[in-house]
């Protein structure tokens, strides 16, 4: 079994496009697809909405997606070629809680794609991809944190002359790595497939 994990420095840069698009580009993995979204206290892991609940009453949830009209991250995996797909959430730093349930099904999977950077405290995948724009600001503590473990960037092609818009934030933990720029809504090129196939290809590790 192998597992890649799809990262980013900040919401809409084009994580899931990126699953979606490995997803599509190597059917024969039976990929087991999994998102994890992480919400703050005021929002219940179960319903996604806002709620009073304490927080020691749904802290996290798992659920797997069924529906294949494409109109939500999860179904865009299942559109896209998965065999199964899931959606965990959970409550800021309750993420602990939900990974034996999430290690059990790993465990049965074929090989595993997953959309987060925080699960890379609980699991060492065969691969670590974060996607990277310089024209957003933000740039999460996670994928700050998790920078030297990236097997590669995958980083939208910037504008000649243009510098990145966050401040702060050094990219030399991974300076060494492959880069690979993309130009949506391209998210998932030749040179990332082949590279991706090729690390799959290398003798797995237990995550």
């Amino acid at each position: 079994m192998s597992l890649v994990v799809i990262g980013g420095h900040s919401r809409n840069v084009g994580k899931t496009s990126v699953v979606a698009g490995l997803i599509s580009a190597l059917p024969e993995r039976s990929w087991l697809a999994i998102k994890i979204t992480q919400h703050g206290h005021s929002v219940c892991s179960v319903s996604g909405e806002e709620c009073g609940c304490a927080v020691d009453e749904h802290t996290w949830s798992i659920d797997e997606e069924h529906d294949r009209s494409g109109a939500s991250d999860t179904s865009r995996f299942l559109v896209a070629g998965a065999r199964r797909a899931l959606w965990v959430r959970s409550k800021q730093g309750y993420l602990a809680e939900a990974m034996p349930d999430l290690r059990r099904e790993i465990s049965t999977a074929a090989n595993v794609i997953l959309e987060s950077n925080t699960v890379m405290r609980f699991l060492r995948p065969d691969l670590y991809l974060p996607v990277l724009d310089l024209a957003t600001a933000d740039f999460k503590d996670s994928a700050r944190e998790y920078l030297d473990l990236a097997s590669a960037l995958i980083v939208h092609q910037p504008v000649s002359g243009s510098t990145p818009a966050w401040e702060g934030v050094s990219l030399k933990p991974a300076a060494s790595k492959p880069v690979f720029y993309i130009r949506p809504p391209q998210y998932v090129t030749p040179e990332i497939v082949a590279f991706v196939r090729s690390r799959l290809a290398q003798p797995a590790h237990a995550p």
